[in-house]
């Protein structure tokens, strides 16, 4: 089963820039962002007394929402979130500069990789990690907790590590300023000199390995994928059964996946510059 160490749904909210919303145009993302797996539905009033606005200023908001088809009416008085997100959906899968480069890549990484692997393609949403791709390889798999869509946590396991440790310093204080614990807690340093130096040195590894830091049984391989000013977007990186993953496999393996992230920057930076990904930005959340 997969692990409990991602980020509930509830609190994409709380994962926006570290400000109160000040514009209609906040209140509103505000509003659409209550909309989680675990809360899927909500009435005017409800959503109203959320984010601070008064029952006619929620009306209004989800009466636009509506007629854009981001939400849509239900039973009861509540709405769901609506057909259009479907379409944006289809329109990412279609049309994302990253996922479009990495498909054949991964395909082909998983079919190199142990049986029973799963090729993950991740990257950096506010100040947690979201996967965008996956793709299983052969035999029988265990699911893992990268799933599409699902946050999951900054400082465990090696798609995620590797890039953090391809953030700029300013932005890791600024994370150590507000996660000391959590990151002491991920064996990363008690303070910014250890921080620092674990860091340093997995980025010059040039690859990430870790240990069942998010799903027992799993050994986790990852390479940074740069955008061509060498910003770290996000991170290509297989998970594979701990039975499986000797020293040796790991290295050949962890040199493909570096291979793998390098074909998918060249793929990116031979297109037209409109095509090309954003650079990772962190954003700390106001609470956890």
């Amino acid at each position: 089963m997969p692990s409990d160490h991602a980020v509930p749904m509830s609190d994409l909210s709380k994962r926006m820039p570290s400000r109160r919303p000040k514009g209609s145009g906040d209140r509103l993302l505000a509003a659409l962002a209550l909309f989680t797996i675990e809360q899927p539905q909500w009435t005017v009033e409800a959503a109203a007394e959320r984010i601070g606005v008064s029952a006619t200023t929620a009306y209004r908001y989800f009466k636009q929402l509506t007629e854009t088809g981001l939400i849509s009416p239900v039973a009861g008085a509540g709405y769901t979130l609506g057909p259009a997100i479907v379409q944006m959906e289809r329109q990412i899968q279609a049309t994302d500069p990253m996922l479009t480069a990495a498909r054949s890549v991964m395909v082909g990484l998983a079919r190199d990789a142990a049986e029973g692997s799963t090729v993950l393609l991740c990257r950096l949403f506010h100040d947690r990690v979201m996967c965008m791709h996956q793709v299983m390889g052969r035999g029988p798999q265990e699911p893992v907790s990268y799933e599409r869509g699902r946050l999951m946590p900054l400082y465990r396991g090696a798609t995620s590590k590797i890039i953090l440790a391809h953030l700029p310093g300013r932005t890791l204080k600024t994370l150590l300023a507000h996660d000391a614990d959590e990151i002491a807690n991920a064996s990363l340093g008690a303070g910014w000199d250890e921080f620092r130096r674990g860091l340093t040195a997995i980025r010059r590894a040039g690859v990430s390995v870790s240990r069942g830091e998010i799903d027992p049984g799993r050994v986790g391989v990852a390479a940074p994928i740069f955008d061509k000013d060498r910003v770290v977007l996000g991170s290509l990186s297989l998970a594979l059964p701990a039975a499986q993953a000797d020293e040796l496999l790991i290295g050949r393996l962890a040199s493909l996946t570096v291979a793998g992230a390098r074909a998918i920057e060249l793929t990116m930076n031979n297109g037209s510059g409109l095509s090309q990904p954003s650079p990772a930005r962190v954003k700390i959340a106001r609470s956890r």
